[in-house]
C-alpha cells in the first residue's frame, strides 16, 4: 500500500493508499462523516462511511478538531466537486494527536494584527501554504538560473565591522573581542572580492535594516540574492537582471499555476514579463513624474527635485505607466552609494538601475557598475565621510588585479510580493520582522 501525498492522488486514482496531514475542517450528515485534510501539498476530502469502516473508526472520527493529526487509509477516487478533484474513500482513521478544541484560526475572517500575533498557525491555511510554495519555486529557479550560468554561490558574513550602504540604519552589537559590530544590510561588498577569486558568484542570505519605516514594502529583516560579476559593465548587469527575472516568472507559472489560483492571482500581467524590459534614464523618469502629477494635481506625492532619490510612491507611480518591469537607470551620484561607477560622460551620475516590477509594486533590484579606480573610490569613501581604515581589505580590491566589474541585489520578498501580487511583504516570509513586531 502507498503512502502518498495530497499533491500526487492524480496517480493513484482507484488504487489504496495512506494519507498522513491534519484536518482542516470537519462536517457530519448522520451515516456519513466529511474530513478535509491536509498536508502541505493540498486539501483532501476524506469520506468515512458507517458500515464502511469499523464502529470504533466512526465514533473516534466524530470527536475530531480543527487541527487533529490523522492517518487514513482508503480508496482514491474522482469527484469534481472535492478539491483537487479527488477524494479519499476511507476504510480505517488513527487518531494521531487529538488537538484541544479552541483553535485560534477558526473559517471566519480575522484581522491582520490577530493573525500575526498567531503567524504561527496562520501559517498553516491554504493562502500562506501557497504563498511560501510560490516563494520556494522562486528561490529555486533563481538558483537554476545562476547555477546554470557559471555561478559559484559563496558566503558572505552576517556580522560585519564596516557599513555597506551607509551607517544609519545599522544594528550595533559588540564583538566578543569588544570592538562594535553591525548585522549586515548587504553582502555586495564581500562577493566583489569572491569575485574577483571566481569571476561570477552569489550570495543569498539574510539582510538587516534598522529602518523606522512601515511601508507596505519595508521589513526589518529580509532575504537578497547578490550576483557578482568580474570583467561585467553596466549594460551587461542590466542584461542579467532582465534574463534572471523572466526565468524566475516563467518558472512560478510553468510549476505554481495551482498555488497562483489558490491566492486569486491574475496571471496576464505575469505572462507580459518578457524582455526587452522598458528602460528610462533617471531624468526621463523625473520628467514623466511631472506629467503623471501635472495630469492628477491632487495626488498624495509631490515630484522630486532633480538630484532627490525617488521615494515609494514615486516609484509605484512609474511602475505603473508600464506593463512589463522598467528599468530606471544612472541616477545622481550623491543620491547613491559610494561604490558606485561614475558616468564617463556625466560624472555627476552613476552606472546604475533600479528595476521597478510592473503593477504599482516599484523596485525589485538596484545594480551597479562598481568602482574599479583606486582613487576615485578613495574620492568618494571621503566624499561620504566613511573611515578609510574600516575599508583597507576593500581598497586593497583595487590595488591587485581590478577590473571593471558589477552586480545587483534581489529583495526576494518584494519580488514574493509582486508575484503574488500581495498588498503587504508582511505574508512573503514565515516570520516577519517589521518595525513594531519582534514576535512570534
Amino acid at each position: 500500500m502507498a503512502e502518498v501525498r495530497i499533491e500526487a492522488l492524480a496517480a493513484h486514482e482507484g488504487q489504496e493508499v495512506t494519507l498522513r496531514g491534519w484536518v482542516y475542517n470537519y462536517r457530519s450528515s448522520g451515516k456519513i462523516q466529511f474530513v478535509i485534510l491536509r498536508d502541505g501539498t493540498g486539501l483532501c476530502q476524506v469520506v468515512l462511511v458507517k458500515g464502511q469502516v469499523p464502529d470504533g473508526v466512526f465514533e473516534s472520527a466524530r470527536r475530531l478538531t480543527q487541527e487533529s493529526a490523522v492517518e487514513v487509509t482508503g480508496t482514491v477516487r474522482a469527484d469534481a466537486r472535492a478539491p483537487g478533484g479527488f477524494e479519499l474513500a476511507a476504510r480505517d482513521l488513527t487518531v494521531i494527536h487529538l488537538a484541544e478544541q479552541d483553535y485560534p484560526i477558526t473559517l471566519k475572517e480575522h484581522g491582520v494584527e490577530f493573525l500575526l500575533d498567531h503567524r504561527h498557525l496562520w501559517l498553516r491555511t491554504p493562502r500562506q501554504v501557497a504563498i511560501l510554495r510560490i516563494r520556494h519555486e522562486i528561490t529555486r529557479a533563481i538558483r537554476e538560473f545562476l547555477d546554470g550560468r557559471g555561478f559559484v554561490c559563496t558566503e558572505s558574513p552576517i556580522l560585519m565591522g564596516t557599513a555597506a550602504e551607509g551607517t544609519t540604519t545599522l544594528f550595533q552589537t559588540q564583538y566578543v573581542s569588544g570592538e562594535p559590530a553591525f548585522l549586515s544590510q548587504s553582502g555586495q561588498l564581500y562577493v566583489e572580492a569572491t569575485a574577483a577569486a571566481l569571476g561570477k558568484v552569489y550570495t543569498f542570505g539574510p539582510t538587516f535594516r534598522a529602518e523606522k519605516s512601515k511601508t507596505r514594502r519595508h521589513l526589518i529583516e529580509f532575504w537578497m540574492v547578490e550576483p557578482e560579476m568580474a570583467f561585467c559593465t553596466h549594460e551587461e548587469n542590466m542584461k542579467l537582471q532582465e534574463e534572471l527575472v523572466t526565468h524566475v516568472v516563467e518558472s512560478v507559472l510553468r510549476n505554481r499555476q495551482r498555488e497562483l489560483e489558490t491566492i486569486g492571482r491574475d496571471l496576464e500581467p505575469l505572462k507580459r514579463v518578457q524582455p526587452p524590459f522598458y528602460r528610462l534614464t533617471y531624468e526621463e523618469a523625473l520628467e514623466v513624474l511631472r506629467e503623471e502629477h501635472a495630469r492628477t494635481p491632487d495626488a498624495e506625492w509631490e515630484p522630486v527635485p532633480w538630484g532627490e532619490d525617488f521615494g515609494a510612491p514615486h516609484e509605484a507611480t512609474l511602475s505603473r505607466r508600464f506593463d512589463r518591469p522598467v528599468f530606471i537607470e544612472r541616477y545622481p551620484a550623491k543620491v547613491k552609494a559610494f561604490y558606485m561607477q561614475p558616468d564617463p560622460d556625466r560624472p555627476e551620475l552613476v552606472l546604475n538601475d533600479d528595476l521597478l516590477a510592473p503593477e504599482g509594486y516599484g523596485e525589485i533590484i538596484g545594480g551597479s557598475q562598481r568602482i574599479h579606480d583606486l582613487e576615485v573610490l578613495k574620492q568618494r569613501i571621503r566624499e561620504h565621510n566613511l573611515p578609510e581604515d574600516a575599508y583597507q581589505w576593500y581598497i586593497d580590491l583595487r590595488r591587485f588585479g581590478s577590473v571593471p566589474h558589477s552586480g545587483f541585489g534581489l529583495g526576494i520578498e518584494r519580488l514574493v510580493a509582486w508575484i503574488c501580487g500581495l498588498e503587504h511583504v508582511r505574508e512573503t516570509i514565515p516570520f516577519p520582522r517589521l518595525l513594531n513586531r519582534l514576535y512570534p
